[in-house]
């Protein structure tokens, strides 16, 4: 499973799909950074890795969104009034 920064329909390897996109609190263990923004990756404590990303049918990806604007270059923290939140993208 991938941690992405954003999710692009450019992802999807079929047409249609259906999405199903839930809030989570946390993210799970385990995922494979495709973080491409390095700010975030900064802030996330993860790897910057700008690798394409294609999800089939019964693929979990999670994005780690950043609320509140634009992370000012070399953030390592969120600025305050900033927040992460998570996402679990499921194609069903």
């Amino acid at each position: 499973m991938y941690l992405l920064n954003a999710f692009s329909l450019q992802m999807l390897a079929d047409f249609p799909a259906n999405i199903q996109i839930t809030e989570v609190p946390a993210l799970p263990a385990g995922l494979v950074s495709a973080v491409g923004h390095a700010d975030t990756a900064a802030v996330l404590g993860v790897p910057m890795a700008r690798i394409n990303v294609t999800l089939r049918k019964g693929d979990v990806a999670y994005v780690a969104q950043v609320v509140g604007g634009r992370l000012p270059e070399g953030a390592t923290t969120l600025p305050a009034g900033f927040t992460l939140k998570y996402l679990r993208v499921e194609i069903i």
